[in-house]
């Protein structure tokens, strides 16, 4: 009727969702007042108002909202009746107010799809934790129904210290109808009323690390832009589950082992006297991620350098030691470990991250080869990139690049030191990654090796690869990274030279057959060691092998090393009988000399034996003794040797290994012969027997028995014990344990997660090292 005076009322959710009213739990904006209408306004004035009410508003600055329960109270005190749902439209006054969003749900809990379908469940905590290439989803609660033909919604992701789109690290993520792959977009897959499923898509090639989210929305009419910033986190890692992911891995089963497991072994020793030891990975750990990520941070290269992982790798490789970067950790071959944990007492990386990580940081004292390589393991499958410790046994390591090892003699043949720079590891840890080399001809893909213990610097920095196995494998030791010095580590022939009387050298023996034996890595899904010496070179002697070798040295220092081959018909070989000499015990070994012609032979082998470390540098000589060989035509002669206990028991260092040099000349021929043998003296295992059921949440126990192998006290010995699930590292005092005398300790504990799971324990002893111990722990649901 004329003179009737009517409200503006919110009807944006009735006219654009059939049958949903405001009682859905939409946020009413403030109400605002509103001007006075004069009783007298005309007809026309009250047609426009009905007609075009965003026009008409324009005559007001403010107005009045109500719900759709209230109807409008006017001055006068009339109440005024609902008015009519108004049909969807771009002029509806009320698609005008701004759009914000009020809440945000990453849908990151362990039992959510996103973490079940990315494979990150198992990673503490609540955050998201995606991989690239692969869609995820997330919810958002807005504060009214989202109208795309009106207004626009996008995503934010920054990365780094600054963010910038042309460098990946600053992400906008726009709204799409259809998802392609390979690209950052985002669907509204579900909409209900004032909240909206989004499923996103992230590129194959994303910068991996930490991002941080924000929501933008944009009313077209105006231009108005309101952001939501969630302060949540979303990290981002490599995908080895994607196809068009560079770290792509086919097999389910690798993929379980290199990535998802949590544990594994690492193996030591020499090549006839293999041990092995339980490491704890950890990657899924409490703050271990953010560890791994500070590593990386704490690098010069740039966030915008992370989506590559050849790059990432050799960063890694790079800040695991501490020598030019601060890294990770320190490294100590000296034996005196003061201020610091003994490289051989280390069980697992948790414990070494965190300290790293929380001290800010600072490296951690003190590790090895074996040390570096179980960090570099956990932070690598942390990452997304399928990972696994390596062990090579007589690993040589070329110092001047000459793709051989060479070990120098006066013209008396007595060793010249100052000249013998290059040595033979006992055994030598590093890491394969697995990845493919875009960067390399075809067919270098694939397993790659990186080396986090700092050796020798490539391009200013102690790293080394990641190196192609296929690569290594024939030769190619021009193609990047760190090529030939992994080539002569597993396939160097070891050169002899004698120096002449007017100083220069000539070649007097060769052994092809010296360095890279038995390389090891834990079998898939099983904790037997397998040998993948194959997959690294050739079989010794083949055709293929020689091709390799002699293709590689073509680009060292010393090409024409091949030029003279020598013949040979005296050999000479150490023997081990059994698993070898125990500590405690008098070692015992067989020399084996065998003439090969149809003529006499005879020589003198010098014969000494020395303290080395596990890398091959020589402590102490122990024992020095000449022996006469007399040998008949194509006869064969077995030389008994032994070193007393009582001369070797207060020289051992940390990985008991002792090093047998033999050398000598033959009288007939000239021909020299040489070999050199490295052994240990095997040590016990700690037996860890679990005593009842094990249930999540309930305290259980394990029985620990360790035997002390010498005839003399052990110092202040510490038992280290540890459990993904089980607890963390914990120490226990066990003081002095007397010769021969057997200790028993029970450690009680509480697991927190269901499934096998298993319990080490090392011992941390100055006279007896490489002393530890597994048991697999069974952890029920809580009855």
């Amino acid at each position: 009727m004329p003179g009737e005076r009517r409200s503006i009322r919110d009807n944006s959710a009735v006219g654009r969702f059939h049958g949903v009213s405001e009682s859905n739990g939409l946020a009413v904006p403030e109400r605002q007042t509103v001007d006075k209408v004069k009783k007298d306004e005309s007809g026309c004035r009250r047609w426009l108002r009905k007609a075009c009410p965003c026009c008409f508003r324009q005559q007001s600055s403010s107005y009045d909202l109500t719900t759709e329960k209230d109807a409008a109270v006017v001055e006068d005190g009339e109440k005024e009746e609902p008015a009519s749902p108004v049909p969807p439209s771009g002029d509806t006054e009320l698609s005008e107010l701004s759009l914000a969003v009020r809440s945000v749900d990453l849908l990151s809990r362990k039992t959510d799809r996103n973490k079940k379908e990315h494979h990150t469940d198992q990673y503490y905590g609540d955050q998201l934790i995606i991989r690239r290439g692969q869609t995820f989803q997330m919810e958002l609660e807005l504060s009214r129904p989202f109208n795309p033909n009106t207004e626009k919604l996008h995503l934010e992701l920054k990365t780094g210290t600054l963010p910038l789109v042309s460098k990946g690290t600053h992400i906008i993520i726009p709204l799409v109808e259809e998802l392609q792959d390979e690209r950052w977009e985002a669907k509204i897959v579900e909409q209900n009323v004032n909240r909206v499923k989004l499923s996103v898509n992230s590129s194959t090639t994303a910068v991996i690390g930490k991002y941080k989210l924000t929501v933008a929305t944009q009313c077209l009419k105006t231009g108005e832009t309101t952001t939501h910033d969630p302060d949540k986190d979303i990290y981002m890692l490599f995908n080895p589950w994607c196809e068009e992911d560079t770290v792509y891995m086919e097999s389910e089963k690798e993929l379980k082992e290199y990535v998802l497991s949590d544990t594994g072994r690492i193996y030591y020793g020499t090549e006839k006297q293999i041990g092995a030891r339980t490491w704890n990975f950890g990657q899924f750990d409490e703050g271990v991620l953010e560890a791994c990520l500070f590593v990386l941070d704490n690098s010069e290269v740039p966030p915008s350098g992370r989506g590559n992982p050849v790059s990432v790798v050799r960063v890694i490789s790079a800040m695991i030691n501490s020598p030019d970067d601060l890294g990770v950790l320190e490294g100590n071959w000296s034996g005196n470990y003061a201020g610091g944990t003994c490289p051989t007492a280390w069980s697992g990386s948790v414990e070494i991250l965190r300290q790293y990580h929380s001290e800010g940081g600072k490296p951690v004292k003190y590790g090895q080869c074996w040390v570096f390589s179980g960090v570099t393991t956990t932070v690598l499958r942390c990452l997304g990139i399928p990972a696994r410790s390596v062990t090579n046994f007589q690993s040589a390591h070329d110092t001047d690049v000459s793709l051989t090892t060479d070990v120098y003699f006066d013209e008396n043949m007595e060793p010249i030191h100052e000249l013998n720079s290059d040595s033979v590891w006992n055994f030598h840890v590093w890491n394969d990654c697995w990845m493919a080399r875009p960067d390399l001809p075809p067919g270098m893909g694939g397993w790659q090796v990186v080396d986090s213990t700092p050796q020798e610097t490539s391009h200013g920095t102690f790293r080394c690869g990641p190196a192609s196995l296929a690569a290594v494998r024939s030769g190619q030791v021009y193609l990047k990274y760190d090529t030939p010095f992994v080539f002569a580590e597993v396939n160097s022939d070891k050169i002899y030279w004698q120096r002449n009387l007017d100083g220069s050298f000539s070649q007097i023996h060769s052994e092809k057959k010296a360095v890279g034996h038995c390389i090891s890595t834990k079998a898939v899904g099983s904790d037997e060691r397998v040998d993948i010496t194959n997959i690294y070179k050739y079989p010794e002697d083949s055709e293929e092998e020689r091709i390799a070798v002699e293709t590689a040295c073509r680009y060292g220092s010393k090409p024409d090393v091949y030029s003279s081959p020598i013949a040979e018909d005296v050999l000479v070989e150490v023997r081990m009988e059994g698993e070898g000499p125990r500590m405690g015990g008098d070692a015992q070994l067989k020399i084996v000399v065998k003439n090969t012609s149809s003529h006499p032979r005879r020589t003198t082998l010098h014969s000494q034996v020395a303290v080395m470390y596990y890398t091959g540098v020589l402590k102490d000589t122990m024992k020095k003794e000449k022996l006469n060989v007399e040998l008949m035509p194509n006869e064969e002669k077995i030389i008994d040797w032994i070193l007393p206990y009582t001369q070797y028991q207060n020289q051992l260092v940390d990985q008991a290994a002792l090093m047998l040099t033999l050398s000598g000349r033959v009288s007939e021929t000239q021909q020299v012969l040489a070999n050199q043998t490295s052994f240990r003296l095997r040590t016990p295992d700690i037996h860890i027997e679990p005593i009842g059921e094990a249930y999540v949440g309930k305290e259980t126990s394990a029985k620990i028995t360790f035997t002390n192998p010498l005839p003399c006290t052990l110092r202040n010995v510490v038992v280290r014990v540890e459990g993904l699930g089980l607890r963390d590292l914990h120490p226990i005092k066990v003081g002095d344990v007397g010769k021969h005398a057997n200790v028993t300790v029970t450690e009680h504990f509480i697991p927190t997660i269901a499934g096998q799971r298993k319990l080490v324990a090392s011992l941390d002893c100055k006279q007896l090292s490489q002393v530890h111990g597994v048991a697999d722990i069974n952890v029920h649901e809580s009855q």
